[in-house]
């Protein structure tokens, strides 16, 4: 069975989304404001699917400039525990990175198989 959607927004790198923040006397990385943000839009607009078993995950990730790399990481774990239990389900993965300086959003196509 095949399931698309889209969620709105420009896609977060994980990849470039941490930053060091010190505790005391311990240092700790934590998410960035963008990166936790986009999760949380991930998971609002998401269906609730909970696919089960292998899935193939296909994403036409637009950003609205060429800086930001190609990365569905966060994308990936904000569709945990809504569109799948656990994106060790996902076995493959085809991502290509677009341009749409107006209207930033994630196309995904998810096949399970």
């Amino acid at each position: 069975m095949t399931h698309s959607f889209t969620i709105l927004g420009e896609p977060a790198s994980k990849s470039n989304a941490r930053r060091l923040v010190r505790f005391g006397t311990r240092v700790r990385s934590i998410k960035i404001a963008k990166a936790l943000k986009y999760a949380s839009d991930v998971h609002q607009q998401a269906p609730q699917l909970m696919l089960e078993g292998n899935l193939k995950f296909s994403a036409t990730l637009f950003y609205a400039s060429l800086r930001p790399d190609l990365d569905a990481s966060v994308l990936l774990d904000a569709l945990q525990g809504k569109t799948y239990a656990n994106d060790r389900q996902i076995k493959e993965i085809h991502l290509i990175h677009a341009i749409d300086r107006k209207n930033p959003r994630a196309e995904i196509v998810i096949r399970q198989f």
